[in-house]
Formats: structure tokens, sequence, C-alpha cells
């Protein structure tokens, strides 16, 4: 018999009110997946003001929404993304279309930058930025008394990974890795951290009602300003290129480059879609990677016979030399180690869908239009898809032969089907070489002065108190 979705089990509107808005519930969103879908099972419903949203915490659920998607699936609530963008007349981009416009752009970057060996060419250039980090280490440690601790990782993986984003998106360096950052690259990361602070209040400044807005303009006020500094940004270096590319053309030179150069030459999109999926892509590549690299080296830290393991086997198949996106099929546990992270701290706790049309999910009865929120933490900390899910193993993705699948929708981070990251390929790249060569340099340990660094949410699921690390020369 399929139960409606009266039926289905949750927390009331009022104690979601209360959790959310007077305990801070939006930072401890991971949590709270844990705690309701121990409560209620795994598939709940809750109340957000008028919004009703079915939350899924069961592997094969979780699955079976996803695999019966349509041709464009549709995610969660982007009205206030979609909203700007109608009032500065912009294009929408990758994270923030629907529908066959988003299909089109799908299609003409998935043949860019989904599969590996694509993205493999990059590796000079990312490698390029990973030699500015190991050098920036080297500064930041040497300004210590202990010649060894860099402070507040993050700080520095969000400017490797702005920096690498960069490269590859706008082929060109910003300079985030530099002792003096160039002013434009400044503005745009103070765009970059208003958006992210924003992040909370994009969720208030969707959930207050327009009318409101006069008497409490401020979330969407800055909203507004730092999406124009993020396309401000895009615009300056897009432009660059462009000119660069006439240059060229007049010259008769052959005109070679990567993404943007492409995008620019085939036309394929317009400028104004070149402008918004650049600003989401770079936007989506940065804190996303900068996360789980904190996370990785913090957990290496904690971990020294995994780390003395992973060493181990990148010395076996490097034997000292700088690694390419070619070598990181044969190091099975750097591999192992981001899936491993990716899987304890996913940096989207969840993901959002509307369905497309009726589904009969855990037994109820699902009508289109329901909002679904797939809840990816709470899988990955599920006993019954990993053993011992609190302990950090990267060996655990290592495939023991050709039958075994590690293949897992107890851990999607990067998403599932059509409308899985984009930058997969990319920003795992950025982290096996960026791991990989400072393993080869360091020996990493965490400093006396932090304490153990739990999970928080905002928006996405980052470091909840600054990761201090100490890095040794390796002898």
């Amino acid at each position: 018999i399929v139960k409606t979705l009266h039926e289905m089990p949750g927390p009331s509107a009022m104690a979601n009110l209360i959790e959310f808005f007077y305990r801070d519930g939006f930072s401890r969103i991971h949590e709270i997946q844990l705690e309701h879908s121990q409560k209620y099972g795994k598939i709940f419903k809750s109340r957000f003001g008028p919004q009703l949203v079915v939350s899924i915490s069961d592997r094969d659920m979780v699955a079976q929404v996803l695999r019966t998607e349509v041709a464009t699936p549709q995610r969660g609530n982007m009205e206030s993304w979609k909203e700007y963008r109608d009032l500065r007349g912009r294009s929408t981009g990758l994270i923030s279309a629907e529908g066959d416009e988003w299909l089109k752009m799908r299609s003409v970057l998935r043949q860019l930058i989904m599969r590996p060996k694509d993205v493999a060419v990059f590796s000079p250039d990312v490698n390029a930025v990973v030699d500015d980090l190991v050098e920036r280490v080297k500064t930041l440690r040497s300004q210590q008394d202990d010649r060894q601790t860099v402070h507040n990782i993050n700080d520095l993986f969000f400017k490797y990974a702005m920096e690498g984003v960069a490269t590859i998106l706008y082929e060109t360096r910003l300079g985030c890795l530099e002792n003096e950052i160039p002013k434009m690259s400044q503005e745009y990361i103070a765009a970059l951290h208003l958006m992210f602070s924003s992040f909370k209040t994009t969720m208030y400044a969707g959930a207050i009602p327009k009318w409101l807005r006069p008497i409490i303009p401020k979330p969407w006020e800055e909203f507004c300003s730092s999406w124009d500094g993020l396309f401000k940004f895009s615009q300056i270096h897009v432009a660059k290129r462009l000119s660069e590319i006439k240059k060229k053309m007049e010259k008769g030179e052959e005109i070679k480059g990567g993404l943007l150069t492409h995008m620019l030459v085939t036309k394929e999109m317009n400028l104004e879609e070149i402008y918004a999926n650049m600003t989401e892509m770079l936007l989506a590549g940065v804190d996303t990677t900068s996360f789980t690299l904190s996370w990785s080296t913090y957990l290496l830290a904690r971990h020294p016979i995994i780390q003395q393991e992973i060493f181990e086997e990148v010395d076996r198949v490097l034997g000292g030399r700088v690694p390419t996106g070619e070598d990181v099929a044969h190091l099975p546990l750097i591999r192992g180690l981001v899936k491993e992270t990716l899987r304890l701290f996913p940096v989207l706790p969840g993901n959002g869908r509307v369905t497309q049309e009726d589904l009969i999910v855990g037994g109820y009865f699902i009508p289109k239009g329901t909002q679904l929120a797939l809840c990816h933490y709470s899988t990955s900390m599920d006993e019954e898809n990993f053993p011992h899910p609190g302990e950090f193993r990267p060996d655990r993705w290592i495939r023991k032969d050709a039958s075994d699948r590690v293949d897992n929708f107890g851990s999607i981070p990067f998403g599932y089907g059509i409308r899985s990251c984009i930058g997969r390929r990319i920003a795992e790249l950025e982290m096996h070489l960026a791991l990989t060569q400072l393993l080869q340099k360091f020996h990493i340990e965490v400093s006396p002065q932090t304490a153990d660094v739990c999970a928080k949410t905002h928006g996405l699921l980052c470091p909840g108190a600054p990761i201090n690390l100490r890095f040794v020369d390796r002898k």
C-alpha cells in the first residue's frame, strides 16, 4: 500500500523554526540530517514556512531518485539567482540555468572538461601553481618562531584553488600566491568572500518576500553587489583574452589556448553566456577545492601512519619527480585520500532536486514538483554503506580486483549523472597534484595550537575553526 505525504513522519514546522532560527541550525545542517534520519527514518518531511521538503537519507532511495531523472533535472530553488540575472539583464550559467538552456551549455562544456584525459593537458599549468603553493608554504612558515607552522591553512588553499581554477578557466595568472596580491585579484577575493558570507543570507534573501525588502534591504543589496563584483571580474578577463585573440587573427597567427579561447573562437555560446559560466564555474571551484584540501591535510596530519603509507606509494611510483595528470592513475592511495576526505566531509552535505514527475519512493507517493533534499552527509556516515564510518581509511576506496566496484551511492560528493559537477576533473587534478607534491616535500603535522576541528555548515561544509599545520621538510 502506497502511503501519502500526509502520513510521512518528520519534525513539526514549529520545531524546525526553533532549530534553525534560534539554535542556528543553518550551521549544523549536517548534524541535524543525522539526528532526523535516526529519529524519523530514512525518508521524512520538514516544513520551512510555506515550503515542504522531503529528505532522503537512504543510499538506494537516493540512487533511485537520481537514476530516474529526465534529460534536464531541476535543482533546488535558484529563484534569487535568477532574479538578479533578470534585474541586470545577465545570462544564467550552468549552476543557475534550467531546462533546455542549461542542457545546451552543459553539452558545450562537457566536451572540454569532463574526461580525465582532456584535463590532463592542464597538468603543466596546474603544476606551475603548485610550485607557487610550495614556495608560499615556505614563506609563511619562515615568518613563525618555529619556522614550521602555517596558520589557517584554508586561507592558503583558497588562494591556491582560485589561482588554479583561473589558470584553467581564464588562461591567466591572478597572483593570489604572491607576497603582494594585485589589486584586481584582491577585489575579486573580497567579492567571493562577500558572496560566501551572504550565502546564508541568500538563503534568507530568497526567503525574504519582496514586500519586506524595503524594510530589510541589506541581504538583497549585499547579494547583488557581490554578484556585480564577480561578473565584473569575468568581463575584464574575457575582454582581455578576446582582444589577444583578435590581434592574433589580424596577424594571421594560429590561435592556441584553453577553455576560454575555445569558447570565444567556436562561438557556441554568446558573450553573456560565457560571462555567466565563467563566473559560476569560478565561484563553484574555489571554496569546494580549498575546504577539501584543508580537510585532507588535516586528516593526514592526524594520521601519521596513513600519511607514511601514502608517501611511500608516491615515492615508489614517482621517485621524487613532479607528478602529471597521467601519473594519478598509478596513485590509488592519493585518489583514495581525496575520496575518503569527501566522504567524511562532503563539501555539499546535501543536494536539492525538484521532482519532474510523480514518484514512489520508500513506499510514499511523492507528487511532481516536490522539493527533495538528498542527505549525502548522513548516507556517507551510515554503517551499512561504510563499515566504521567515523574512521579515516583511504584504502577502503582501492579496488581489490577488476570485479570490485567501489562505486557507492552512499558517497557521491560530485553528484551523479547529467547534473553532476562539471568541474570535477579539474578539481581532482588540482587536489591530486597539490597533495602529491606537498607529501613529496613535507611531513605534515598538526600544530599544537590546533585542537580537534569540527565541521560546520556555511552553505558548504567547512572547518569550524582555523586549521594550523606544521610543514616539516622531508630529508
